[in-house]
């Protein structure tokens, strides 16, 4: 283990590196917390601290506070007198040192706290080699997939990040490109810097410039006041453009001025702005196709296409669906509070079985779904009975709860849609979507009552009340 002494005490240093050395720890040791520092600089990636609080110079807590700041601080035990007890202790409070020890220093004391700072430092570090190990596996940002495809557009994103490349990213809607942009900020060295998302699809095009560029006051019917637009918002940062091919092009003219001027003004002002920002663009349309439609200007699509990066549709990578269903579960728990454990064989393998024309994001929609229907434990094939439209509820097979004694109908006779007349009442309607909903469950009925969204008590209620007016046919719904 490497261990690292600070104390201005030319005696504490000697005994303290000494007794550290016979316990065969490598140790360095340094004067105060300036030479500290050097020492960390020059490569010494200590274990554990040991460290005196009052030194000339830099002292204990300003090299806690350093350390800390620059998210290097090893497990820190300070070195106290007598009557600087309170101060340690608000300095590990404060600034998260590990523990204290008092002078003169108690010999096993201080080696029973060595070790259990070692083996915190260990814990630590053997998570960030989990996180970053994650991260060439099947992890990147809020991005999850383990396939080849998805493994390769990792690479990619790490290699292209730490650039100011300008990148293209192309996919189907759903696909994920925002979370593509947002890993390239993450891995970029504008981290630090604000990270601004603009769809240009939702913008009016009437507003699209003064959104983009900002305006002075008066610059046009409304602007009442002077407003900072995109390129001044994430100055020092990453400006995310999505769905660029629906930007007017009177509008892309002006954006390609940006890029290669790196220069902007707002509307209506003759101040220049140099445009520290990174751009990235991305679309859903086929950008070849988009130009020759006249959709997307050529001489920006070449400034763009720097570096492109393609994300595939999902059901092109269908294995990475059951890491994206545990990584939303775990997600999904924490919005809704829920404590849902993981998804059954049947559920993943019905998730295979769908087209996913909407994506990343129509499975999202499909998990959260189910982990507000289940609330703890396993999501089961009941979980799905409220699916859209696009996977039939038949399709489902969800096997009764115990044996009928009538024959069970089969999947083509089972409705799923029902044909109600006009002029039909509401509660008609409703009546007739129960019984429907009924047949569909083999008459179970808190399977009915969850897909139908209501409490089986509500449904219970409804069936006594149908049964109870004799003057409606209700022969086709089943007796409680």
């Amino acid at each position: 283990m490497k261990i690292l002494v600070v104390d201005d005490e030319l005696q504490y240093r000697q005994y303290l590196s000494g007794l550290m050395e016979s316990d065969g720890h490598q140790v360095r040791v340094a004067e105060n917390g300036e030479e500290a520092i050097r020492c960390l600089d020059g490569g010494f990636a200590a274990d554990v601290l040991l460290s005196d609080l009052m030194m000339p110079r830099l002292d204990g807590f300003a090299l806690l506070r350093r350390l800390r700041a620059e998210d290097r601080l090893p497990p820190a035990i300070l070195l106290t007198a007598f009557g600087s007890v309170e101060m340690a202790i608000a300095t590990i409070h404060d600034l998260g040192g590990y523990w204290f020890i008092e002078k003169p220093i108690d010999p096993d004391t201080l080696r029973m706290l060595v070790k259990r700072a070692g083996l915190q430092s260990n814990l630590a570090r053997e998570n960030r080699e989990l996180k970053r190990e994650l991260s060439y596996r099947g992890v990147l940002s809020d991005m999850v997939g383990e396939s080849r495809p998805m493994q390769e557009l990792f690479s990619m994103i790490r290699q292209v990040a730490p650039t100011s490349a300008a990148v293209l990213i192309t996919g189907e809607s759903g696909t994920g490109k925002e979370l593509v942009a947002r890993a390239l900020h993450a891995n970029s060295k504008r981290s630090d810097g604000p990270f601004l998302a603009l769809n240009c699809a939702a913008m009016p095009e009437g507003l699209i410039e003064s959104e983009i560029f900002g305006h002075e006051r008066g610059s046009f019917t409304g602007a009442l006041e002077r407003r900072a637009g995109a390129l001044e918002s994430a100055q020092g940062g990453t400006l995310f453009l999505d769905e660029i091919g629906e930007m007017p092009v009177g509008m892309q003219a002006k954006l390609l001025r940006v890029l290669e001027d790196l220069k902007f003004r707002r509307l209506g002002g003759k101040q220049e702005f140099v445009a520290d920002v990174r751009i990235l663009a991305a679309t859903n349309r086929n950008p070849i196709e988009a130009i020759a439609e006249g959709k997307l200007r050529e001489d920006l699509f070449y400034r763009l296409n720097v570096f492109t990066l393609s994300l595939p549709p999902l059901r092109e990578r269908k294995e990475d669906i059951p890491p994206i269903v545990e990584s939303l579960i775990y997600l999904l728990n924490r919005k809704h509070g829920a404590r849902v454990t993981g998804a059954s064989p049947e559920f993943l393998s019905h998730l295979d079985q769908r087209e996913w024309k909407g994506n990343v994001r129509e499975l999202r929609n499909i998990v959260e779904r189910a982990v507000i229907l289940a609330g703890v434990g396993w999501l089961g094939m009941a979980h799905l009975a409220v699916l859209p439209p696009s996977l039939p509820m038949a399709a489902l097979d969800i096997p009764p709860p115990q044996p009928q004694l009538a024959a069970s109908p089969t999947p083509e006779s089972l409705p799923n849609s029902i044909r109600i007349p006009v002029g039909s009442t509401i509660e008609e309607a409703e009546r007739q979507l129960i019984a429907a909903t009924l047949q569909v469950t083999n008459n179970t009925k808190t399977q009915a009552a969850t897909i139908l969204g209501i409490s089986a008590k509500t449904l219970h209620v409804k069936l006594r009340q149908y049964r109870e007016e004799h003057n409606r046919d209700v022969e086709e719904l089943p007796s409680e």
